[in-house]
């Protein structure tokens, strides 16, 4: 039975859902709640803790009722809101498109760090701002590519993605941060969109974020997970097969002092790390950790290619 028009204040509100949420067993119960509301109310979550006393209309307690259905069947919030903060920057997300996470920071502020050093050496040597290529294979929401072009205005990108759908999401999310006249945005496989391009040696950094799930951790995935695309997340046998695939790809496409930089498994890194020097001859490999400690981030340098 629907509530009587205006009596459900914020406070009752995100008190029933809590409950819902615990009861169906999602782990974020309350912050969920919150954020669900915000988001119906168009305010920010601060707007919930000093108005508690608020009440809600038929209209917003109707989609509110409606966001909480949606996260009843773990579908992860940021599909129902559409939106997730990046890199302190908002991306707009949808079903196409992995939920961009915040270990993958780590990766775009090691990629930025080496780029804005790679400008500084430039500008040393006297030869002023140099422009660099960027690759991201994988693109999905276009949250790297973006993040990379804002933070680093003098680095010019190339987007890959197999999916269109998810291409259609990073141009959006291109288009409203104003760095779309930098992104070049491919659709094909891996690496295959850059050949014939004329870019073999002229690629500073291959980022990516593959695909780095074993088949054991597919098939035991939480409900929310299992909601994302399944091509973003599948790594084959031992969650390696892309990292491999990207490695040996970028040779033929890195310049000189390019790198590869690839987000990997919580246990991956030191598999990488000797598959990038053994394998595929690379001259020194960079192992970063997140801010949870972990072996999350392989940089791998063409030094000696």
């Amino acid at each position: 039975m629907a509530r009587p028009v205006g009596i459900v204040t914020v406070r009752d509100a995100l008190r029933v859902a809590t409950e819902r949420l615990v009861e169906a067993g999602i782990p974020t119960p309350r912050l969920d709640a919150e954020v669900l509301l915000a988001h119906v109310l168009g305010a920010r979550r601060e707007h919930l803790y000093a108005h508690p006393e608020r009440r809600l209309d038929a209209g917003e307690y109707a989609a509110y009722q409606a966001a909480l259905e949606r996260r009843l069947t773990r579908l992860p919030v940021a599909y129902i809101t559409g939106r997730k903060e990046f890199m302190s920057l908002e991306f707009l997300v949808d079903e196409n498109v992995l939920i961009p996470r915040p270990e993958t920071e780590t990766l775009v502020e090691a990629v930025i760090e080496r780029l804005r050093g790679h400008e500084a050496e430039a500008r040393d040597g006297g030869g002023g701002r140099a422009p660099v290529i960027v690759a991201d294979i994988g693109t999905g929401s276009g949250a790297i590519a973006v993040s990379v072009a804002w933070f680093v205005r003098h680095a010019s990108l190339i987007a890959v993605d197999i999916s269109p759908g998810a291409l259609r999401v990073a141009r959006e999310n291109a288009r409203r941060h104003g760095v779309e006249d930098r992104i070049e945005f491919l659709e094909g496989d891996l690496l295959s969109p850059l050949a014939g391009r004329g870019l073999e040696g002229g690629i500073h950094a291959v980022v990516s974020n593959p695909p780095y799930l074993s088949r054991r951790m597919m098939a035991s995935l939480p409900p929310e997970v299992a909601k994302e695309p399944r091509a973003a997340l599948a790594g084959g046998d031992a969650g390696l097969d892309f990292a491999q695939a990207i490695l040996d790809g970028a040779r033929a496409y890195l310049a000189a002092d390019g790198f590869v930089a690839l987000e990997v498994g919580h246990d991956q890194a030191e598999t990488v790390r000797r598959l990038a020097v053994d394998e595929f001859g690379y001259g020194g490999v960079d192992v970063i950790r997140d801010y949870a400690g972990v072996e999350r981030v392989v940089i791998a340098r063409t030094a000696h290619l």
